[in-house]
Order: structure tokens, then C-alpha cells, then sequence
């Protein structure tokens, strides 16, 4: 098998945001001075005139954010997912979420494949908190070619936008020149009716891989790419639980209110299903490379292989 492409979907995001702004005057961008780790450098250096560092002062850039969208502009407030979602929650309840303002949030290095950076800055709750806000759209792209055009349908996109991108290079499965996105939809990208494993973020290259695992075991998974958490893709989760009968969630954040509980609620309402929810159980993470710690936390396409052989 050839070398699979990877990208950090930061750097995309940053790639993303300096194409966009070549078209759009009405693009500025701001940042809580990372604008090296969260590549809006690359904004930066094309437009400095509408980049803005506010400093380490993520609530004050939330409510400038706030003000730039009410004056016109389309801003994107880039931090940590840590400091976006977490420091910030206040600013961007009351000051973005509240009055619907066309705000654009990247946050960047979520989860736990932060690694050496420890729990302080391994943000497993930011989905929690964003779709806990009323009208806040939540994307967590799975590669470079999604997550340039999530990056552009949420600069379209009329309202406030969390987006997650992660510090670690992930591989690109996408094909750019066929790959087409919508806000709120998911996409098939292993047909089966064992099980059907849906994903989002890094998760989802695990996913694909523990779909060709089951394969060789007998076992056909359906592989669900979800980037949107939140509006959910309904239809196509109550289509999968109803033809699969098994459903497993895999997702780099908690398994208390992420991806894995919204799918639960869903089901639980319209087509109660079996689900197993992988994730970040109720703990904190620590210091450690990224593929160990995904490893030990049993965020792998060998654990969700384990997870559906395991159910009786």
C-alpha cells in the first residue's frame, strides 16, 4: 500500500481561511496570540490589515468578533479549543450565541492528540459546551479536504460556527476533485449491515480502517463520516440503525455529551437501537506522545475492532 498523504487540519484551516480571503474583503480574522499554532499566520501574512491579535484574552476576542460581525464583517476567532470553549464560554454564550451573531470559531488542537501538552490543554468537552448553546452549528472535519471545505460553507453559512481542528498531521482520505460538502449531512464511506460505526475528526481514518479489519473477520460495518455534530444528520443515522441494528460512536472528546450522546438521544427517541459510545470515558487525560495516548485511551481502529467482535 502507498504512503497516505497527512495533513494537520489546522494547517488547513489556515490554508483555507488565506484562499477564502483572496475573494472576500468582508474575511478578517482574529487570534489570542497562537497565530503560529493555529496557522492563521498564514492570514496573517497575506492580509495583515484585517488579521487582529487580541493577546492572551480569549473572552475580549469573542466579544470583538462579536462587534465585527454586528458591524458587517465575517470574523473567525482562533484559539485553543481549550481557551475558545472553555475560558471563552461566557463571551460566546451571551455575545455570539445569544444574539445568533455571524461569528466563525476555530478552535484548534482538541482533544487528546494534543499529547505533550496535558490535560490542562486536552479540551474533551468543547462539543459538550458548544452544542449545549442554542443555533450553534459544530463541525470536527476528519482531513485536510474536509476540513478547507468546512472552512468555506461556514464562511457561507448565516450564524455562529464552532469548528475543531487538531494539532497532529491525520491522513487524507478525501478525494478533492469529487468530494462534495454540506453542512448537516454525513457521508457513507464503507457500505455494510452488521454495524454501522459512526465517526468524526481523526476518529474517522480509524474507523475506515477497523471497517477493513471487520471485513477480513466476516463482519460488515457501515463507516459513517460525521464532521457536523451538531445539526445531526437524522435521516441518515436512523437509516443506519434501522438496517445495522448495531450502532458505535467514535469520537476524540468525552463520552459525556459528544457525538456519542447525541446519536444516543436521537435513537433512543425515533429508533431505539444498541449503541456503544467510544471516547474519552469520564477522566482527564496527561503528558504523552499523541499515538500513545490515543492508543491508551482506546481511540484506535483496533479498539473499535474489539468493541463490535465483543458484542453478543
Amino acid at each position: 500500500m502507498s504512503e497516505v498523504k497527512k495533513i494537520a487540519t489546522r494547517e488547513s484551516y489556515g490554508n483555507a481561511l488565506a484562499a477564502l480571503g483572496q475573494d472576500h474583503e468582508d474575511l478578517v480574522v482574529l487570534d489570542a496570540d497562537l497565530a503560529g499554532a493555529t496557522k492563521t499566520s498564514t492570514f496573517k501574512k497575506a492580509f495583515p490589515d484585517r488579521f487582529f491579535d487580541c493577546g492572551i484574552a480569549e473572552g475580549n476576542m469573542m466579544a470583538v468578533a462579536a462587534g465585527l460581525a454586528a458591524a458587517g464583517m465575517v470574523p473567525f476567532a482562533s484559539t485553543f479549543a481549550m481557551f475558545a470553549a472553555g475560558r471563552a464560554f461566557e463571551q460566546v454564550r451571551n455575545s455570539i450565541g445569544y444574539p445568533h451573531l455571524n461569528v466563525k470559531i476555530g478552535a484548534t488542537h482538541g482533544g487528546i492528540s494534543v499529547g505533550e501538552d496535558g490535560a490542562s490543554h486536552q479540551c474533551c468537552e468543547d462539543f459538550a459546551l458548544m452544542r449545549s448553546i442554542p443555533g450553534m452549528t459544530v463541525m470536527c472535519p476528519a482531513d485536510d479536504v474536509e476540513a478547507r471545505a468546512a472552512v468555506k460553507a461556514a464562511y457561507e453559512f448565516e450564524g455562529p460556527v464552532y469548528l475543531r481542528f487538531g494539532r497532529s498531521a491525520t491522513p487524507v482520505f478525501h478525494d478533492e476533485d469529487s468530494f462534495e460538502f454540506k453542512i448537516g449531512k454525513g457521508e457513507v464511506l464503507q457500505d455494510g449491515n452488521d454495524v454501522a460505526i459512526i465517526a468524526t475528526g481523526l476518529m474517522t481514518y480509524e474507523a475506515i480502517k477497523a471497517g477493513e479489519m471487520l471485513r477480513e473477520k466476516g463482519i460488515n460495518a457501515r463507516v459513517i463520516n460525521m464532521c457536523t455534530i451538531k445539526p445531526l444528520d437524522e435521516d441518515l443515522i436512523l437509516k443506519a440503525a434501522a438496517e445495522c441494528g448495531k450502532v458505535v460512536t467514535c469520537e476524540e472528546h468525552s463520552i459525556i455529551g459528544g457525538l456519542g450522546e447525541a446519536v444516543s438521544a436521537l435513537l433512543s427517541e425515533k429508533c431505539p437501537t444498541p449503541v456503544r459510545r467510544i471516547g474519552v470515558n469520564d477522566e482527564f487525560g496527561h503528558s504523552g506522545p499523541a499515538a500513545d495516548l490515543l492508543k491508551q485511551f482506546g481511540l484506535c481502529a483496533e479498539n473499535i475492532v474489539d468493541c463490535v467482535c465483543s458484542w453478543k
